[in-house]
């Protein structure tokens, strides 16, 4: 039975308990960190540009991993779950930094509780972060000698799904080594979809077919490794290499389903089948150089690659028959490259700070179509950044200003086909400090979002009897601009944060519906723009102080999306609301999360809704748990497009009731060495080919 969750009665349980505060003294900031006046709470210390939690001695005593102890904050605006191995908040990325270096959810996962120092929560990135919605940095202990070993294993007990990791650091002196694998298995998952659409021809005629779901499966198994080495003098000079390498052994979705027609003809018997196959390796090379009078140079250097294949099977035949009515094959080989380096120059007084830089990102790419003769489809992608920004602190205010300019530069090899553009990113907070207990922050912030490459891939791609997919190479870099308010509260026993946002991206990319023909053609284009207004309120409940704590997010959204021939609205809300109980070792929490309904283009779609319930134990270097995957409830993933050309909505559906146990352990020796410090990170991902799929 499905539990139905009402807003208000979420909001007020959260309000509903109020206690006498406790105050916890601020940490002594590094000499690089600009003297301000902060406002301190029991868990959170509010200052201008971030929210800074200290981890109690009760987290870090039962948690064994990095994620285990930002699971065990319980930072109100955060969804982690732990067990999912996921950070979201808001229904967006959270962009992860190690010591101000851009980081993995893996990266996360081996940290040791005990290093880290301070979690500190920017929901208004500067400049520096490119473009993230937010940012999570952790700040790990200084330097000393040692080693550790972790590793954790968590199967289901109903299914081949689970998560696997071990972890090992070695100190040397002023260098630290460490190697780190894991692997997220899923193997076979029983899934099915339930879907439906109705075609309206451009002469007004229609006809709507209806998929009775008759079975499918999941493979998504994906080992991850890195190796790094690092060589820190303190307040001189700060080196690290890494080598890392994501894998996809198998990542493969199967729907098996009868389709009938609204128009009489026979039922149809339909398997649909995608996935793909390669390895992401990449490598990572950064230097750090402080000077006299506080200043900083940084240099950053990322190269990464993809070799690997996506592919598509889409076929129908009536039961009984010798032959398919339609049958459809897309294989697309890729061999892609990226290469990025950034330079960051800071300089900080004492109520003020200064920071400049310029990145180039390049972007290499090649798809050969082996159901198409072998046919090819290059695509080179160049962006430079440069921006500059400045922070001062007077009094009760402080206020932060700057600028970015982006050029970005595609060329399109096969048809010489291409364009450039220049986009500013103007960006300005402002934030006043009411007084101990209360502030109060106004954001401005713009960025810029590149074609991707399936975007601008002009290779027709058939998707099922009609429908195809191609590329458009006409498109333009999309701009986008937020406006924040956020008040910032704390009350005995309760803080958190209350806010207004609005957004808008004037020429979003999107996809576009059209016919050409007898064909329903799916293309992109720079639409009339996307924009939505945002409530939200985040508080964290003390409720009994030490043992028993709340915390959550609750959104209100209304949105409006325009493009060719139609404009939509939407309206929803959504959050998470975790709950713990922790005492004589045994951590008890559960946790709800209803996705974001997101509208983009003429499609509304939404991620899982899910809930979480995790017992666990903690002896020594051992943790042992268990717990349930959505025990209450039915699983939900999909979308419904509100085009005129094909209405539809489909739901992916799984038995997501899985029971699973855990077992971690975290054994060291000697004092830690803390991970490097790495300021800027120089983005180098690769893209990669996406092939048919309705």
């Amino acid at each position: 039975m499905t539990m139905k969750h009402n807003p208000a009665i979420i909001a007020i349980a959260f309000c509903s308990t109020i206690a006498s505060a406790q105050t916890e003294a601020p940490d002594s900031l590094p000499a690089q960190d600009i003297q301000e006046i902060v406002i301190q709470a029991p868990k959170v210390i509010r200052k201008a540009d971030m929210d800074v939690y200290h981890p109690s001695k009760s987290a870090i005593e039962n948690s064994k991993n990095g994620m285990q102890l930002l699971n065990n904050l319980m930072i109100p605006s955060l969804n982690v779950s732990e067990a999912m191995g996921s950070i979201q908040a808001a229904g967006q990325s959270v962009q992860v930094r190690i010591n101000g270096r851009e980081s993995t959810i893996d990266q996360v996962r081996s940290l040791l509780p005990e290093t880290i120092k301070r979690v500190e929560w920017i929901d208004n990135p500067g400049l520096r972060y490119g473009g993230a919605n937010y940012v999570l940095n952790f700040i790990v202990s200084n330097p000393t000698l040692g080693g550790s070993l972790q590793g954790q294993a968590r199967p289901a007990l109903n299914m081949a799904w689970g998560f696997y990791m071990a972890d090992a650091k070695f100190n040397v002196g002023r260098s630290q080594w460490e190697v780190y694998a894991s692997c997220k298995l899923t193997e076979n998952l029983k899934i099915y979809r339930d879907y439906t659409e109705t075609f309206t021809y451009p002469d007004g005629s229609s006809i709507s077919r209806n998929e009775t779901p008759e079975g499918g499966s999941m493979n998504n198994s994906l080992p991850y490794y890195f190796a790094s080495y690092n060589y820190i003098k303190p307040d001189t000079t700060v080196f690290v290499a890494q080598l890392t390498n994501q894998q996809h052994i198998g990542n493969k979705t199967e729907y098996n389903g009868m389709m009938s027609f609204s128009n009489g003809d026979n039922d149809v018997a339909l398997t649909e089948r995608y996935g793909d196959k390669g390895n992401y390796p990449a490598l990572s090379l950064y230097l750090q150089q402080n000077f006299a009078h506080r200043q900083m140079l940084v240099v950053d250097f990322n190269a990464s690659m993809y070799w690997g294949r996506s592919w598509s099977d889409y076929m129908e035949i009536i039961p009984g028959a010798d032959s398919y009515l339609t049958d459809i094959h897309t294989n697309i080989k890729d061999s892609n490259q990226a290469y990025a380096i950034e330079t960051d120059y800071i300089k900080n007084w004492s109520n003020s700070r200064f920071t400049a830089g310029v990145s180039y990102k390049a972007n290499r790419n090649r798809s050969e179509y082996e159901n198409l003769d072998g046919s090819i489809f290059h695509q080179r992608q160049d962006r430079v950044y440069f921006f500059a920004e400045y922070f001062h602190r007077f009094g009760k205010w402080s206020a932060t200003a700057g600028m970015g300019v982006q050029y970005t530069d595609f060329l399109f090899k096969e048809s010489n086909q291409g364009n450039h553009s220049w986009s500013p990113r103007p960006q300005a907070t402002i934030t006043y400090s009411l007084n101990q207990n209360h502030n109060f922050r106004l954001n401005f912030t713009s960025w810029q979002s590149a074609p991707s490459l399936a975007e601008t891939n002009i290779v027709p791609q058939q998707l099922d009897g009609f429908q195809w997919r191609v590329g458009n190479q006409a498109l333009k870099t999309a701009n986008s601009y937020m406006l924040t308010f956020r008040y910032g509260f704390n009350f005995p026993r309760v803080s958190g944060s209350f806010g207004i946002r609005a957004f808008t991206s004037p020429n979003a990319i999107t996809p576009h519906l059209l016919w050409e023909g007898e064909k329903l053609v799916t293309t992109y284009e720079n639409s009339r723009g996307l924009q939505n207004l945002s409530f939200f309120l985040s508080p964290q409940v003390e409720i009994i102080p030490n043992w028993l704590m709340a915390s959550g997010y609750l959104q209100y959204r209304m949105e409006r999306m325009r493009g060719t021939g139609y404009e939509l609205c939407n309206n929803a809300w959504s959050g998470n609301v975790s709950m713990q109980l922790m005492h004589w070792g045994f951590v008890l929490s559960g946790q709800y999360v209803r996705a974001q309904r997101d509208v983009w283009g003429e499609k509304i779609s939404w991620g899982e809704d899910i809930n979480v319930i995790d017992l666990s134990y903690n002896w020594k270097s051992w943790q042992f748990g268990a717990g349930v995957i959505m025990p209450f409830g039915k699983y939900d993933q999909g979308s419904k497009s509100m085009s005129k050309w094909n209405r539809n909505e489909q739901h992916m559906r799984l038995n997501m009731r899985m029971p699973y146990i855990s077992i971690s352990y975290n054994v060291q020796w000697g004092r830690q060495k803390r991970r490097v410090q790495k300021l800027v990170n120089a983005d180098a991902k690769t893209d990669a080919s996406t092939a048919g799929g309705r």
